[in-house]
């Protein structure tokens, strides 16, 4: 049964610290093993210049990892990134991004997924990153 993006909103409220939080994530779209969040283009997430900083894409890439995962194992458990790589390709400038999460391979105690991020006013690539994820319940 897929998740809904009502209950992966839920999973984003009741389990993510509140500076995740205050980047304003929100679900638009779920699959058995995969999630695409928004990013809401802020202000306060520009680094000097006007773009949107790499930390800010780092974290939603991370936390939109964790709602794939979850698609993908029917329900949100405890887990923890274990290794994430991103690469910067173009800069994001006062538009929103759409960070889509697919699980390439859902192990028991292992979780692995491509993620890419994308201008959501150009559909440019602005980043890619891949992460590892240990299951831990």
């Amino acid at each position: 049964m897929t998740m809904t993006t009502a209950e992966a909103d839920k999973i984003l409220a009741d389990n993510f610290a509140p500076w995740v939080l205050e980047l304003g994530l929100s679900v638009e779209t779920l699959g058995d093993h995969r999630a695409i969040l928004r990013l809401p283009w802020s202000q306060r997430l520009a680094r000097e210049g006007g773009a949107l900083s790499g930390q800010a894409l780092m974290a939603a890439a991370d936390t939109a990892t964790v709602i794939a995962v979850s698609a993908a194992r029917g329900g949100y458990g405890p887990m923890t990134t274990v290794q994430q790589s991103t690469s910067f390709q173009r800069a994001v400038t006062g538009a929103d991004v759409l960070i889509e999460s697919v699980v390439t391979k859902l192990g028991r105690r292992m979780a692995f997924a491509d993620i890419t991020m994308t201008d959501g006013s150009s559909g440019e690539l602005a980043a890619r990153a891949s992460t590892v994820y240990a299951l831990l319940g």
